[in-house]
């Protein structure tokens, strides 16, 4: 089947006059009209009740009433119909203001020519389909707006729903990491309590390992992942004899091959351990892995070059620094003569430029009383049994100070850990 064809424009012809409803039908029968014809103006009212015209054409005297006032009427009806008024007796000025107030689209005079007829008629069809195209777009434009305005509300619900949601969401986030944190310093403060020296020298890595974060091209998880690794590092170790951590960290070159072999597997056990704290998989390998050495020789895995996790190669920097018992500018030699054996040459050079950005931390070591000596400063204050303080940190100590530690603690003996400072030349 083929494409509908588009409707004949319907005109409407009152005139009570047969011969002049004929002469019109018969001009513009020949045009591409539906032609409907009255000579009732009550009849065509009725007719203008029911079916739409695209133009009313109406003679102006008439028995019934004038074609000014059926025009008036039929516009109340259909407004986008165009009105043409044939009159041969109608004063000028009673036509334009009609014309004005629009009442007709346009008049014609009798007699009148075919050709104004036709060209008059035409004009008043093109008329009409350009007011109803008008209505229609203007229809389809409130319709558009009615619905852009019933997005927009359903889109500022939304939002407004989303904004509660994302600070419902960032207040369960701050929470959680709030239990995060608690949860890093609960850790921290077990690892204290089980060796002062460790927690001084995890909080020491701590604050390597945030400057180069800061520092160096990471992504936010690997930051995450290098912060979180560098609190747990040493939790394995509490999973050790305390004497046995005491003596890997005061004297590692007396271990026996049986202590080095159990000194070895803290950071398996600290990997375990920080599953419990940490769901990211990535903090425990690092962990794992922050003994390892960049030539394959470290433990417990021997991983080599990029196959240890990059964290943990930073991470390894950091610790391996702050347990070197060595003063600082020794320490940052040993480092650096590491750099491709020991250590990724990166990371090196990262905390290297850290190094010159920041005061290191200070390096501790725990002495008995018989290892105090003059000049050495106190990196924890001295308690009685009874948490009295004795001598505050940051103090030096003189021979006068050690005699009064050594004559109390022969009265009532010391039970904490005797820590100093090393010297940093």
């Amino acid at each position: 089947m083929g494409p509908t064809s588009e409707p004949k424009p319907r005109i409407l012809l009152l005139d009570d006059d047969e011969i002049v409803l004929l002469a019109i039908k018969e001009t513009l029968g020949r045009e591409n009209y539906e032609l409907a014809t009255f000579s009732s103006a009550t009849a065509a009212l009725q007719a203008v009740e029911t079916d739409e015209f695209a133009v009313i054409i109406s003679d102006q005297r008439m028995p019934e009433m004038s074609g000014l006032d059926f025009l008036a009427a039929s516009k109340k009806r259909q407004p986008h119909a165009s009105r043409i008024l044939i009159t041969g007796v109608l004063t000028l000025n009673t036509v334009i203001d009609a014309v004005n107030k629009g009442e007709i689209f346009r008049f014609l005079a009798k007699p009148w020519i075919r050709e104004e007829l036709i060209a008059t008629v035409g004009n008043a069809v093109n008329r009409y389909h350009l007011l109803r195209q008008n209505e229609t777009l203007r229809q389809s434009t409130l319709e558009l707006n009615e619905r852009l305005v019933a997005a927009n509300q359903q889109l500022e619900q939304r939002l407004a729903e989303l904004t509660q949601r994302k600070s419902e969401i960032d207040r369960a986030h701050a929470a959680l990491q709030r239990n995060f944190d608690h949860s890093l310093e609960l850790c921290y403060r077990l690892i204290e309590t089980f060796h002062p020296v460790l927690g001084r020298q995890t909080k020491a890595v701590v604050t390597i390992c945030r400057q180069m974060a800061m520092a160096g091209p990471f992504s936010p998880e690997e930051k995450h992942v290098l912060l979180t690794s560098a609190w747990l590092n040493n939790i394995g170790m509490i999973g050790l004899p305390r004497g046995l951590v005491s003596k890997s960290l005061n004297h590692p070159d007396g271990l026996s091959e049986a202590e080095e072999e159990l000194i070895r597997h803290h950071p398996i056990y600290g990997q375990t351990l920080a599953s419990f704290v940490d769901e990211l998989r990535d903090v425990g390998e690092t962990i794992r892995a922050h003994h390892e050495r960049y030539d394959g020789r470290g433990y417990p895995d021997r991983l080599i070059g990029d196959n240890i996790p990059l964290p943990a190669r930073y991470l390894a920097v950091a610790v391996s620094f702050v347990e070197l018992n060595l003063p600082r500018d020794r320490a940052l030699d040993a480092i650096l003569k590491e750099s491709g054996r020991a250590f990724d040459p990166e990371a090196v050079r990262l905390f290297l430029k850290v190094s010159n950005l920041m005061s290191l931390p200070r390096k501790v070591r725990e002495l008995t009383l018989a290892d105090l000596a003059p000049g050495q400063m106190l990196a924890s204050g001295i308690y009685s049994p009874s948490g009295l303080l004795l001598i505050p940190e940051d103090r030096e100590l003189t021979d006068g100070l050690i005699r009064k530690i050594k004559e109390h603690n022969a009265v009532t003996p010391l039970t904490q850990r005797l820590l100093v400072y090393l010297h940093d030349a």
